[in-house]
């Protein structure tokens, strides 16, 4: 218990020590322009691709297409800028109401 107990408080101070880090080194490291461009088109496109692999699949097989119509309902109401509460709601609806229709 205690080794794991203290593996787990290690995890955690250096998540934060890591997290903290970033506001401390912002103002001693600079990009150049395209690098930083760079980096803003790389977390997009890692969240684009997370997105998609939870929309689309559940463990190796696709999950058919109740889930990714109800993530493009919740998209397109986000890029709306409806309030999250409304996105969250109009998208899990959106899938339910497929699943009971009868869609996989």
């Amino acid at each position: 218990m205690l080794p794991t107990l203290s593996a787990m408080f290690a995890l955690a101070v250096g998540t934060f020590l890591l997290r903290l880090s970033g506001p401390f080194l912002r103002a001693k490291i600079t990009f150049p322009a395209r690098a930083e461009k760079l980096l803003e088109a790389s977390a997009v496109v890692l969240l684009a691709a997370l997105t998609a692999i939870a929309a689309l699949t559940e463990g190796d097989d696709f999950v058919g297409p109740a889930r990714p119509v109800g993530v493009l309902v919740g998209g397109v109401l986000a890029w709306r800028k409806a309030p999250f509460l409304v996105v969250v709601l109009a998208a899990a609806g959106t899938a339910a109401l497929l699943r009971l229709a009868g869609v996989p």
